[in-house]
This record gives C-alpha cells, structure tokens and sequence, in this order.
C-alpha cells in the first residue's frame, strides 16, 4: 500500500511541475499568463527590488540545496527514498509559485526593445529554441527519473533502481549542460528587455551558473577520472565537438 501511495504522490508531483514549468515558460516570456515578470501590480522601485531579490535568493537557495548529495544523505532519513525526487519536485513548484504570485514587475528602464519585424522574430526564435532544448535535454538523459517518475514506479513494481551510468547521448558529446544552455537562451532572447526582466535573467543565471559549479563538483565525485576526461574535452554552456565516447552520463540535478 504504501508502495502504490508513494506512485500516486509521484505522478501527482510530476503532472503539478509539468504545469508549473509551462507557466513558467509564460511568466518569463510574458505569454498568455495573467502575471508575468513584467505584467503585474508594480510598487516602488527600492521595495521592487527586494521583493524580488529574496525570490530569487530562495529559489536558488531551495534548489541548490536539495539537489546536492550530502543534502539527499540527511533527507532520506526523513522522506523515503523513492519519493525523495518527488519531493524536490514540489518543493521547487512552491517556490516558484510564491515567485509567481509575488513577483512586482520593475518595467523601467527599458534595457532594449527590439522594433516589430526580423530582429524580433529572431530572438523570439532563439527563446522557443531554447524550450525545445530543455525538454530535449530531459528526455536524453532520463525524463521520468529527473522528475520522480522513474523512483516510485521501480518501488511500484518491486524493483531496484539502476547503478547511474556515465553517457554522453546526443548534445551530450557537444555541450556538457544543454538544458543549461536552453534556460539561458530563454531567458536571455527576448525582444523586450526591462530593469526587472534583467534582474530576473541575470538572477537565474547567477544561480545557472552556481548550480553548474556545484553539479560538477558531484559528477566528479561520482564518475571520476571518466569525467574528468570529459570535462577536459567538452566545452560547459558553449558547444564543442571533440568528444567522442559514447558511454556517460549525469545523475539528478
């Protein structure tokens, strides 16, 4: 029973972040959404940019964290393990729903607008570009355990979950972060850039960029010298095409 309780919080996790993450792609792109980074109650700019610089110190704080190893360790003391992810899942939907509802839109001044016609189509381009990336990205390494899915559903069925393996697949052997790469073209290519939207894209990728020190410092721990090797050979955000082995991987982020 309590198997099939831990798969019905699982799916449930899932289908909730899915949502959240589509909103997501509305909130920062400011499509079809009530409140977005830039459409919203505004308020002075000092209290503005409080509000939103806690945001974003607690999503960053909140994802970091619960994402690191030694964290996981304590964790699982407290929460099964096999809905550990799941939990994670909720905990980053929460935080990004309080950011959702309490961000206040800084919309002066304007950093740059790009005029109706090819330059915006293109950065419109480079933004849908980069969404595609981050779900690609998920299902080339594994959607469904990234997610939580994979967890409750092997103690579903009574099974031990696999050993992680090191693979490159795809843009793997490429770039060593493409969902990474996708997020910051999404937040960055955009045709209207505002003081607030800035704050927002210049946030998250401060917090991008820490969370890429902390995961490789983990993967280096976990794979070692193969990734090491890999490292050395396979540029971070920026692709580079030298590597060619076919077997290795990440584990969850």
């Amino acid at each position: 029973m309590r198997a099939l309780f831990s798969f019905l919080y699982g799916v449930a996790a899932y289908l909730v972040c899915q949502a959240t993450l589509l909103y997501f792609v509305g909130f920062s792109g400011n499509l079809l959404v009530p409140k977005s980074v830039d459409v919203g109650a505004g308020a002075p700019w000092a209290e503005a940019l409080a509000i939103d610089l806690l945001l974003l110190a607690l999503f960053g704080i909140q994802h970091s964290l619960m994402a690191r190893r030694s964290f996981k360790r304590w964790w699982t003391r407290v929460v099964p393990a096999a809905v550990e992810r799941s939990t994670y899942v909720v905990a980053t939907c929460a935080v990004l729903a309080l950011m959702f509802q309490c961000w206040v839109p800084i919309p002066q001044p304007v950093v740059w607008q790009a005029r109706p016609g090819a330059g915006a189509a293109l950065l419109w381009s480079l933004f849908g570009l980069g969404c595609v990336l981050v779900v690609f990205s998920t299902f080339l390494i594994n959607h469904f355990e990234l997610f939580g899915l994979h967890q409750v559903y092997a103690q579903l069925k009574g099974r031990a979950l696999p050993e992680p393996r090191f693979r490159t697949p795809l843009l793997y052997r490429y770039v060593r972060h493409p969902l990474y790469l996708g997020l910051l073209l999404s937040l960055w290519a955009v045709p209207l850039m505002t003081a607030g939207r800035l704050l927002f894209a210049a946030g998250l990728s401060v917090y991008i960029l820490i969370g890429v020190a902390f995961e490789e410092r983990d993967l280096l721990q976990l794979f070692g010298d193969s990734y090491r090797r890999y490292r050395e050979q396979v540029g971070m955000l920026i692709p580079i095409a030298r590597f060619s082995t076919r077997t290795a991987g990440k584990p969850d982020a």
